[in-house]
């Protein structure tokens, strides 16, 4: 049996993916979340095999919830199920630990298939996100500008680009404020911005916040 945990800030969500789970004889949903704060409880628990999480969520993103969950428990798969396109998150998130990235418009049987083999302990790559990787080792050039950003510097440009003070941030993510501004002035030198708005513009224009 599979111990599955959903994490997801949607209600119907959730119920929906609870509902088809149970049709699957080796599938069990034994806890859920509403966001990365509660999904880190379910961690800490350890009594789940396989997390299917989203990355939009209040209160501690699915972004930030995944390096603590990897930082935790670095055996746990996690697979994304996000609204985002694969080619905004999927590459970035693998880096950084997840098993599997998956659009949710996705086939629900892919969701099976998903949980399945990140369970095997093996990383559950569509097409899509093979061509995304595959690309990603031609010229940097041709990369989008925040693929280049270490994962702190994705957690602090993503806070920023929704409009987190620095000392917010530097609060939520256990660092001092000089630690944050200096994450914050790398981001601006390597996406070649100048100020917090230009983030939250590129932000909403590349798909990364809603």
């Amino acid at each position: 049996m599979i111990r599955i945990a959903i994490v997801d800030d949607h209600a119907m969500v959730r119920a929906g993916l609870r509902q088809f789970f149970a049709d699957q004889p080796d599938f069990q949903v034994v806890a859920e979340a509403v966001n990365g704060r509660d999904a880190l409880d379910i961690v800490r628990q350890g009594e789940v095999d396989v997390m299917v999480m989203d990355i939009s969520m209040p209160d501690h993103s699915g972004v930030d919830a995944l390096v603590a969950i990897k930082a935790r428990a670095p055996d746990l798969p996690v697979l994304i199920l996000s609204g985002f396109a694969e080619v905004h998150y999927a590459t970035t998130l693998l880096r950084q630990g997840a098993s599997g990235y998956l659009n949710k418009d996705c086939d629900p049987e892919d969701i099976v298939k998903a949980i399945r083999t990140v369970h095997r302990g093996r990383k559950y790559i569509t097409p899509g996100v093979a061509e995304l990787l595959a690309d990603g080792l031609g010229d940097d050039a041709d990369k989008p500008l925040h693929t280049q950003l270490s994962e702190r510097e994705l957690q602090v440009f993503l806070r920023l680009a929704r409009g987190e003070t620095v000392g917010h941030i530097a609060t939520s993510m256990s660092l001092s404020v000089k630690t944050v501004s200096t994450y914050r002035t790398r981001v601006m030198e390597k996406m070649r911005l100048e100020s917090n708005s230009d983030l939250t513009y590129y932000g909403l224009k590349n798909g990364l916040i809603q």
